[in-house]
């Protein structure tokens, strides 16, 4: 099994997918920490489906917002499990609003999460794996949003823009340590906060548009990250992985209305 004795935490791990994520890695032998900040009912399914297979499984509830509380999570993690080996970056809030019309409670809470939360998890994450002195491997979970200019969502933008710089420069510093860092790009994936903004109805129909015809699942995504984290992938690190069913591909997002 490819996580055989090894122990990871995943932010954000008790839906969509960091509940898929935190499955994978169960599912290929790991001892999973889930992280949930509200969600504790769905967290619990999560843990309960880990140690079905056989697994460890913890629960840690934080906001990724606090530095303190995901400092705190790395600790309790090697507490139960004696190590931490692979870390997952999941964790995001999104508010979707103008520029001009933002809440900025809404605009900052974004931000706080999406960015400084992926940047905390990153640091803490790979100070244990420096201090174990045994390398490691780490996955954070960006969007094409870093690429692209998509309207109403300019907190989101601008934090998954920001993580991407921050996961390059984490794999170069860390690349001494023997420890990976690398990124994923999610298309547009069915989970259940995409319900935030769209009705059943609208995502349907959305999908269909896509070049793929199809919203994207949870666990395609997560069997990406697993390949990421996975000594298959030793020689990537400081890349990204695009999954996203052709979304940014020019020729779709170019095409005139109607056009294939």
């Amino acid at each position: 099994m490819k996580f055989d004795g090894k122990a990871a935490l995943v932010t954000g791990a008790s839906l969509g997918i960091g509940r898929a994520a935190a499955i994978e890695l169960a599912q290929h032998g790991a001892n999973v920490a889930v992280n949930y900040r509200s969600s504790e009912a769905e967290a619990q399914e999560v843990a309960d489906e880990i140690e079905s297979l056989g697994r460890k499984a913890l629960l840690l509830k934080a906001d990724v917002a606090d530095q303190a509380a995901v400092e705190g999570m790395v600790a309790k993690t090697v507490e139960a499990f004696g190590s931490l080996d692979l870390f997952v970056s999941n964790a995001a809030y999104s508010d979707r609003q103008s520029m001009i019309d933002a809440d900025m409670a809404g605009f900052h809470r974004t931000i706080d999460v999406t960015m400084w939360g992926a940047f905390y998890g990153v640091r803490a994450s790979a100070m244990q794996m420096i201090k174990q002195g045994g390398g490691g491997s780490i996955v954070v979970v960006s969007s094409p949003h870093a690429a692209l200019a998509i309207p109403d969502s300019m907190a989101y933008n601008m934090a998954k823009a920001a993580i991407d710089h921050m996961m390059r420069t984490a794999a170069i510093e860390l690349v001494g340590h023997r420890i990976r860092v690398n990124a994923i790009y999610p298309g547009w994936i069915d989970t259940p906060g995409e319900r935030k903004f769209f009705t059943e109805e609208q995502l349907e129909a959305g999908g269909k548009a896509l070049p793929w015809g199809r919203l994207g699942r949870p666990e395609e995504i997560a069997k990406g990250i697993a390949f990421m984290l996975s000594d298959d992938a030793e020689y990537m690190t400081g890349s990204i992985m695009s999954m996203e069913g052709g979304v940014m591909l020019p020729w779709w997002s170019n095409r005139a209305d109607g056009e294939m």
